[in-house]
């Protein structure tokens, strides 16, 4: 199989190219190293330091390579940014994926995409809230990724495509930057090998879905199995308060943890989880990682070094 990932040198991103390379796949990365790192990439799959913004570019690499399967992972994932900035957010998240699909159109390949199951469901949704929920996002990055998920179902219908989406949970695991803003695990993982305070936005009791990485990577690898078009959770239908994380990390580091307390985020949700009954159907795919094991996993990736290839 020949498997192109956009945002293959993120932090899910590697993981995805890892587990295709490791199936005897031919891979190919187009990530803008905007914030990837080509270290966490095994040398056998080929970077192109290319943004999914330039339609010429990825189109060109595209046609070249013909793979048969593109994963889109390429995305920009800071939700305080969209709010900032929606338009650049929406070119992006909402151009860049057009560009995707028209370049996969090109070659006939099939498009299996990143979507986001914490950002869109809203906070009126049922929890654990399932794909039927109507989509009701809080913030551009939620909006955006919608819209992209609507041209991908519009490229199924119009052109007879079999693309797939996967509304991802809060995924977590090795690789993801303890010294960066999203992931709050690895955030305090970072914070507790340096001795710093945990800042818990509101009373810690919001409550997230967290799948673990290689979890995740497991879905792809079973939608790409298939020809199936659909959109599926990913997602282990568990809420987890931010409390919870500091108890499970206070296990792993073996030392009582006590958190300060900060204003609330506006806008921030109170509580989201992801029904994932559809992909274990549709799939066969279902979680197999506890978040405990999962951040004892992660404590010790970062206590480690925090190590660009570390394993799934």
């Amino acid at each position: 199989m020949r498997v192109l990932v956009t945002g293959g040198a993120g932090f899910i991103g590697s993981h995805v190219v890892d587990a295709f390379l490791e199936q005897g796949a031919d891979v190919t990365v187009v990530d803008d190293l905007s914030s990837g790192r080509p270290a966490r990439l095994d040398p056998a799959a080929e970077l192109h330091k290319v943004s999914i913004a330039d339609a010429a570019r990825l189109t060109e690499i595209v046609e070249r390579v013909r793979p048969q399967v593109i994963c889109h992972l390429a995305a920009q994932v800071d939700v305080r940014v969209s709010v900032e900035s929606p338009a650049e957010d929406a070119r992006i998240n909402v151009l860049g994926t057009i560009n995707v699909l028209e370049a996969a159109r090109a070659v006939g390949a099939r498009v299996l995409f990143a979507g986001t199951g914490g950002a869109i469901y809203g906070e009126h949704a049922p929890v654990p809230s399932a794909e039927t929920v109507q989509p009701a996002p809080e913030a551009p990055y939620g909006t955006a990724k919608y819209c992209a998920e609507q041209y991908i179902g519009l490229f199924n219908r119009l052109h007879g495509t079999r693309h797939g989406v996967l509304r991802l949970g809060n995924v977590y695991g090795p690789r993801q930057d303890p010294s960066g803003e999203a992931g709050v695990i690895a955030i305090f993982c970072g914070r507790i090998l340096q001795e710093q305070p945990l800042t818990v936005f509101g009373d810690g009791t919001q409550t997230r879905d967290y799948v673990y990485v290689g979890d995740v990577v497991d879905a792809f690898l079973a939608a790409a199995d298939g020809d199936r078009a659909g959109v599926w959770n990913i997602g282990t239908g568990t809420e987890s308060t931010v409390l919870d994380l500091i108890d499970l990390l206070g296990r792993a580091a073996d030392r009582r943890l006590e958190p300060e307390f900060a204003p609330p985020r506006p806008g921030e949700l109170q509580r989201s989880a992801l029904d994932n009954a559809l992909a274990e159907r549709e799939l066969g795919w279902r979680p197999a990682t506890t978040i405990e094991s999962g951040i004892a996993a992660v404590y010790q990736w970062a206590a480690s070094g925090a190590p660009e290839r570390a394993g799934r």
